[in-house]
């Protein structure tokens, strides 16, 4: 249970005191924090009280290990994605999105850059589900496989959770969609963060023979089916649109439930189909204009359809891309999504750690940096803003 006294003392009562004997910190937040900072640091306990409470083998906090399972998980039906920091001053997780069609890079460089993300003190790593690009120019681009790369780097680093950024449930059969996230989770050992949407870019659809009418409607009985096989482990389906008839995923995924589902969509419909059942949220940076002053809208947004479908807002984590121009950048190439209508973050690496620190003030529980240019370079460059945050 959760209560903001008159004093705007956050207190909870599910928070255990630590080993010391005395109360954990983020028991209590200085009254000058906005409400999404509540929020934020409600849900960061709720995923302290629930998972670490559950689950001996889950990353230790300071809490009363003694705690038991939680009993209410109605208003978590997959598993919750509120995990702590890597370091758990830091304001907010950090993650990074690795190179899609900035230029082409091979496998080398990739496994370079997650495992040096690895070893900065990044708390994610992401990759784009796309296949092709065309530009107005008449130039082509078009990045590597998704869910092989997701397997490869997943087995090539320890500690850092991936997923990607999203996945579009119109490149695969739904059910074989299930499947290739549970056998990225098993490699991973249980860090993949399942991100999905409908995709939106015509020219991939065409050129690969994907249909591109009624993406919602196939969205939502591929969505139906996915997490159906990845929670329950079998469906008996047959839709309009897809069918799964008395499909079973076997393996089971390593995780109870299996990975946390992540949805990127701004649309009404979209967040009417996902929001009862996902555990996080995300937007695109050029659906915040690239600023933590465009999340209180789309957090409102959120909040209202997860009234309307009998949610807790509080239970969906939020998640945000930020696009930050370091040293050579001149500018992210990528597919017309939406116009550049905002400028990236720049300056120095305490600028860049107060504009991040803001966003964790909006009730934004993770940004994934979208780095230009996205080099090993960048990322070294990066490290004193991740350094900054863990002092915050």
């Amino acid at each position: 249970m959760v209560e903001i006294s008159a004093g705007l003392e956050l207190r909870l009562e599910s928070c255990r005191l630590n080993k010391t004997g005395s109360a954990h910190e983020s028991c209590t937040v200085p009254e000058h924090k906005s409400v999404g900072a509540w929020r934020s640091l409600a849900a960061r306990v709720l995923w302290e009280h629930e998972v670490v409470g559950s689950n001996p083998s889950a990353p230790t906090i300071s809490l009363d290990q003694t705690a038991g399972p939680a009993t209410e998980r109605a208003m978590s039906p997959t598993p919750i994605m509120h995990v702590p920091p890597v370091n758990p001053r830091r304001p907010l997780r950090v993650g990074v999105q690795l190179p899609e069609v900035e230029r082409e890079v091979r496998w080398p460089e990739y496994v370079a850059m997650a495992r040096r993300a690895e070893e900065l003190g990044f708390d994610t790593v992401w990759v784009g589900d796309h296949l092709l690009y065309r530009f107005a120019d008449g130039s082509t681009r078009g990045p590597w496989e998704v869910w092989t790369l997701l397997s490869a780097i997943a087995a090539s680093t320890s500690r850092v959770r991936l997923g990607p950024l999203v996945a579009s449930t119109a490149f695969h059969a739904p059910a074989m969609l299930a499947k290739l996230a549970a056998t990225v989770d098993e490699v991973a050992g249980g860090r993949l963060v399942l991100g999905l949407g409908a995709g939106w870019n015509e020219t991939e659809f065409r050129a690969f023979g994907f249909p591109f009418d009624h993406r919602i409607d196939r969205f939502e009985e591929a969505f139906t089916i996915i997490r159906t096989l990845l929670r329950d482990g079998q469906i008996d389906f047959d839709g309009r649109y897809f069918q799964a008839r008395d499909c079973e995923l076997l393996p089971r995924p390593a995780r109870p439930g299996g990975p946390p589902l992540l949805i990127g969509s701004k649309g009404a419909r979209m967040l009417r189909i996902t929001l009862p059942h996902v555990a996080a949220w995300n937007v695109w940076f050029a659906d915040t204009d690239n600023s933590p002053a465009g999340v209180p809208p789309l957090r409102a947004l959120v909040d209202e359809i997860c009234r309307d479908v009998g949610r807790d807002p509080d239970a969906v984590e939020r998640t945000v891309a930020v696009q930050v121009q370091l040293t050579g950048g001149r500018g992210r190439v990528q597919g017309d999504y939406a116009p550049a209508r905002f400028a990236p973050l720049t300056g120095t690496p305490e600028m860049m750690a107060e504009e991040l620190s803001a966003y964790a003030g909006e009730g934004i529980g993770e940004v994934q940096l979208v780095l230009d240019p996205i080099t090993l370079a960048s990322l070294d460059e990066f490290a004193p803003v991740l350094e900054i945050l863990d002092r915050a």
